[in-house]
């Protein structure tokens, strides 16, 4: 877990069947983040997951 100083400037998001987006968590790496998006990214699952830098535009 991240310490209080740690600035988390990546995020996980999941886009369910239905199109809708979520925040599945914050990270301070973009290799951490991606880490936690590849291991939810599974065969089968119609969910998509990626990595966004906190600030860009939405895909």
């Amino acid at each position: 877990m991240p310490d209080s100083g740690t600035t988390l400037l990546w995020q996980v998001i999941r886009q369910d069947d239905n199109g809708n987006h979520y925040r599945v968590g914050r990270y301070a790496t973009r290799d951490e983040a991606q880490k936690v998006a590849d291991s939810l990214d599974s065969p089968g699952h119609r969910q998509l997951y990626w990595v966004e830098r906190i600030g860009e535009p939405a895909r």
